[in-house]
């Protein structure tokens, strides 16, 4: 049975956010709102629950995922920028942006893009999503909640539970969520370009 964490949009309660995080760290394959779309979520070192995600997505090796972290502390780790690109990141997160951006050595490859050794990240603006990470204490792996053959994403908790709850193990219901993913921001040529425009302002980045 799928559990489902009914928490506040605005004020979250901590008690529930610590649960949820926990769910994540014992591998479980969870359904999460952000900034822009409800996401299903796992951790970066647990493979099953990875393959899991792409086997819902029906994703591929080549499907970029997204590392979904609480603030830019961990962009050394995974990524590899210059001094601008930092201060761009800084500038525009939190936000409902993911970057692409090179991976570094240490990334696990799970992360990879197979062909580009690139990773996405992303720092969202939603309180419910950021105290579930900072509760967990650690990034998580995630992509939009878009069933196969559907453009746009689930994004009611009721619906999530419908239609594939016997496929994940917990739901953060935390109201009604966009129908748009983010805006994606290819990082890895010398000015930021577009790859996908979403629910985060393009004007932002031109300017």
């Amino acid at each position: 049975m799928t559990v489902r964490y009914q928490i506040h949009p605005v004020d979250p309660q901590t008690r529930l956010l610590h649960q949820a995080a926990e769910m994540l760290r014992a591998g479980n394959l969870v359904a999460m709102p952000t900034d822009a779309c409800y996401v299903l979520a796992c951790r970066l070192g647990d493979k099953g629950a990875v393959d899991r995600l792409r086997a819902l997505r029906q994703l591929g090796d080549r499907h970029l995922l997204t590392l979904m972290c609480a603030d830019l502390s961990q962009l050394a780790v995974y990524a590899q920028v210059d001094n601008r690109q930092f201060r761009f990141l800084k500038e525009i997160t939190p936000g409902p942006y993911t970057f692409i951006l090179p991976a570094t050595k240490e990334t696990p490859r799970r992360l990879w893009h197979p062909s580009r050794r690139t990773i996405g990240l992303r720092v969202p603006d939603s309180r419910v999503a950021l105290g579930v990470l900072e509760a967990l204490g650690e990034p998580v792996l995630c992509t939009s909640l878009i069933l196969p053959g559907e453009s746009e994403p689930l994004h009611e908790a009721d619906e999530i539970v419908e239609r594939v709850g016997r496929q994940i193990d917990a739901v953060i219901d935390a109201g009604g969520q966009g129908f748009e993913p983010t805006t994606m921001v290819d990082m890895t040529g010398p000015e930021p370009v577009i790859a996908r425009a979403g629910r985060g302002s393009i004007e932002r980045i031109a300017g």
